[in-house]
């Protein structure tokens, strides 16, 4: 059903401001929307000539965003999603010129500073941080956290982003930190697409911000469809608002203010996105605007057109009320603007989103055209009449807008088509190809990490000191020693998680520290992965140093698209622009159950490139990795073991000091036999097999990596196994998850497979996950029968007359 209301007339404020002033605002913002629209339509244009892979846009929603960006200060933060494109212009967080590069896949910070060319278009972010990993003034900036494509993604950071203020606000030992917050006055503004709010990670930030209390401004953009899909699908009641009237605060409790407002209607707009914004950031209080009977006139993208799945009433009425024709209307009515004027600003904002557009095209072939001379050039200097070289060159010569994959396909060509030449022409093609492969490495593969001034492999690594009167203490009291003298040391440094404030966590690792640092530092959450995740993410962001904590390693797969989607890939893809120094702390392997015993480190090798993967044998290897990772600032996993708490350990006396280098494996039993390579709770379990097979005058060498990513980065596996030339890798991951990630890395990257002289060989868990019990334990998991009984028949397979088959 398509409403059927008349323009309503409410007026904007004018009580300060002549007419004259009034309309070169009003006159300035249907500008900003009409550049936007032409940007959108020619945008599609140019996808499907071919020009840009894939478009995206945010036509329909342009008044709202003007209204949105009008309350948008310094200091604030957007946390939104890729309809925002008007936003993006009105608040100065991106241009025209920009948005263009950006579709092009401009691989250049400067012609894209949101991406380098690494994110589709609509896709923005800002510059949080300079080429040294530094951070800028944030309240001197409009900030823009960088978006993802996952539709209800950016709610999870947005709950950290707006929860900063809040801190800022309420904690006096921030206030030095004055470039990141002002009074914690900041609001963090949240978009979303009406559709989207149907997705569990809405939900769960919704509720947290409530919880929470914290400046958060939540705006859906509701066009009545999800792709093809209708709002009775998708919504219950068709209406995202109506049904969140429960989180409206009232005299029984806090809670948020909720706004209605239509999306054409650009007087009531403005109004209502100006109160919603100051009662955020005065009060301290979550707000939603739900915008109503927005239109989306090209359809979801460019992959598709809206007129197979909308029927011709609702094409009529969209066409009708078109945010931008109705605000054209209001302002003629209103004797705004004549329409000799208005046609005369259309005319000149087509031409000028033309001429832009033609600008960023032309600079984004500019240094293309330099490589594809120079290789036509250099293949034409060796080719002596070679019709196959000559074909390469005549076909990238007559190819007008050759893109860089072309131009370096065709030297590659041309290199393998002549590879016992040995002319000085192609030394020079070869040449040239080398150096083009760290081009673009840096423009395609680079700033996986931040790698800036501090970045955690320029901590100096610091030893534990230990003395006679050291004590030995449970592996909990160490841990909890670390993060006293590092909270005492580090006024950005928080903590947060289930269970993790008042009982100090369920192994006790913060107990007390509460207490002594305030529940503003130490703080429980509800059960909430997603947003205990996006709560670091916004956190680390805005300066601060938190801790997320998931209670236990299993239950990382509730937060696992945060981490992947949005933590993993933000320094790349943003190029080094953003940065969230977020410690998620965990603790996993073996204990009981189905879901308190999993070692799922295949899934997350495979999904958290991005984060530095610790996997700590025991607790001062923990607290070393800790001490590091708090005076760097990269991403990481810190796994802890939790059969680890209550055995006893040596109390360094600088428990707070000493650090760990990450990727520095060690070497924790020397040996001549057999190398065997494990990590965290099973490393164990190899040294208590080490004793049995030295009966059997069977002598391993065992070598901890420490760290996943990065691994072992001085090859001291290889070093190993080139002394023994066996290899046995022992994880309690499924077969084939976090074995053969070591195998690539030992054999391949480190090229270990040349010294050996047998098959290598793993040993991990069950191919499910492990049951209930000891029992469960012993037959599901590696055991110290298992280790010892594999490395024996290894040495069976090299040796059967010294050691005969046991079975």
């Amino acid at each position: 059903m398509m409403p059927n209301n008349k323009l309503t007339t409410n007026p904007i404020d004018t009580s300060e401001l002549s007419f004259d002033d009034f309309k070169t605002i009003v006159v300035n913002d249907y500008k900003i929307a009409f550049e936007s629209r032409q940007a959108s339509l020619l945008g599609r244009k140019e996808v499907l000539t071919g020009k840009a892979k894939f478009g995206i846009f945010g036509d329909g929603k342009e008044l709202p965003q003007i209204a949105m960006a009008k309350a948008f200060k310094n200091g604030d933060w957007r946390s939104g999603y890729y309809r925002d494109q008007t936003f993006a212009f009105a608040a100065g967080i991106c241009t025209i010129k920009e948005f263009f590069a950006q579709l092009y896949a401009n691989p250049s910070v400067e012609a894209d500073p949101a991406s380098a060319g690494r994110q589709m278009n609509c896709h923005f972010a800002t510059r949080s941080i300079n080429e040294d990993g530094s951070w800028k003034d944030l309240t001197e900036m409009k900030n823009c956290s960088s978006d993802i494509a996952p539709t209800g993604g950016q709610m999870a950071r947005l709950v950290g982003l707006a929860y900063a203020s809040k801190l800022y606000r309420q904690n006096p030992e921030l206030e030095y930190l004055k470039n990141f917050s002002v009074d914690g006055n900041e609001v963090a503004f949240g978009t979303i697409g009406n559709a989207s709010t149907s997705e569990g990670v809405f939900f769960e930030a919704i509720n947290a911000a409530g919880v929470l209390q914290v400046p958060m401004a939540m705006s859906v953009w509701d066009d009545g469809y999800g792709i093809s899909v209708p709002a009775k699908y998708q919504t219950t009641k068709e209406d995202i608002s109506e049904i969140l009237k429960g989180f409206q605060r009232d005299e029984n409790g806090a809670g948020y203010e909720i706004f209605k407002v239509r999306g054409w209607d650009y007087p009531a707009l403005c109004e209502t996105y100006q109160r919603a914004i100051d009662v955020c950031r005065d009060e301290h209080v979550p707000v939603l605007i739900h915008v109503t009977e927005v239109t989306q006139p090209q359809g979801h993208s460019t992959s598709g057109s809206h007129e197979r799945y909308k029927d011709k009433a609702r094409l009529e009425w969209e066409k009708e009320y078109d945010c931008i024709t109705q605000m054209r209307k209001w302002m003629l009515e209103s004797a705004i603007i004549s329409e000799e004027e208005i046609v005369e600003l259309e005319t000149t904002a087509k031409k000028f989103i033309r001429d832009v557009q033609k600008e960023a095209w032309n600079e984004f072939l500019a240094a293309i055209k330099i490589e594809k001379d120079e290789v036509i050039t250099l293949i034409n200097s060796m080719a002596n009449g070679d019709p196959a070289l000559i074909k390469i060159t005549n076909l990238l010569g007559n190819t007008p807008d050759a893109q860089r994959r072309e131009v370096i396909s065709s030297a590659r060509k041309a290199l393998r088509l002549t590879v016992k030449d040995t002319s000085a022409a192609r030394a020079s093609l070869l040449t040239w190809y080398n150096e083009q492969i760290g081009l673009n490495e840096d423009r395609y593969n680079s700033k996986l990490f931040t790698d800036g001034a501090e970045s955690p492999f320029l901590v100096n690594e610091l030893k534990p000191v230990f003395s006679e009167e050291s004590k030995m203490v449970d592996g909990r009291e160490l841990l909890n020693a670390c993060f006293d003298s590092n909270f005492a040391r580090d006024q950005r440094l928080v903590a947060f998680g289930e269970d993790l404030g008042a009982i100090g966590d369920v192994n006790q690792g913060f107990a007390g520290l509460q207490a002594k640092y305030g529940d503003l530092r130490i703080t429980d959450t509800g059960i909430r992965e997603m947003t205990i995740v996006g709560q670091g993410i916004g956190l680390a962001m805005r300066g601060l140093r938190p801790i997320a904590e998931i209670q236990y390693l299993d239950y990382l797969l509730f937060a696992l698209n945060v981490l992947s989607d949005d933590l993993a890939s933000l320094s790349y893809r943003t190029k080094a622009g953003q940065k969230a120094p977020v410690i998620i702390r965990t603790r996993g392997h073996r204990l009981e159950g189905v879901w308190h015993s999993g070692s799922p480190i295949g899934m997350i090798l495979g999904s958290l490139r991005g984060l530095h993967i610790c996997v700590p044998r025991n607790m001062t290897q923990a607290a070393g990795m800790y001490n590091t990772l708090f005076r760097s600032d990269e991403p990481a996993l810190v796994i802890e073991c939790l059969n680890g708490y209550r055995l006893k350990e040596k109390l360094p006396e600088n428990v707070g000091e000493y650090t760990v280098p990450l990727g520095k494996a060690e070497v924790i039993k020397e040996g001549t036999d057999l190398t065997v390579v494990s990590y965290g709770s099973t490393l164990r379990i190899v040294e208590e097999a080490a004793d049995e097979l030295a009966q059997m005058g069977i002598s391993i060498e065992i070598v901890d990596p420490q760290t996943l990513l990065p691994f072992d980065t001085d090859q001291i596996c290889a070093q190993s196994l080139a002394k023994t030339n066996k290899l046995l890798v022992v994880d309690e991951d499924v077969p084939g998850g976090g074995t053969a990630f070591l195998l690539q890395q030992i054999l391949e990257e480190q090229k270990g497979y040349y010294h050996l002289d047998g098959q290598p060989k793993t040993l991990s868990a069950k191919a499910h996950r492990p049951p209930y019990g000891s029992d469960g334990d012993y037959f599901s998991k590696p055991s110290v029968d298992d280790i010892i009984e594999a490395v024996y028949s290894m040495m069976n397979e090299s040796n059967p007359g010294k050691y005969p088959a046991i079975f």
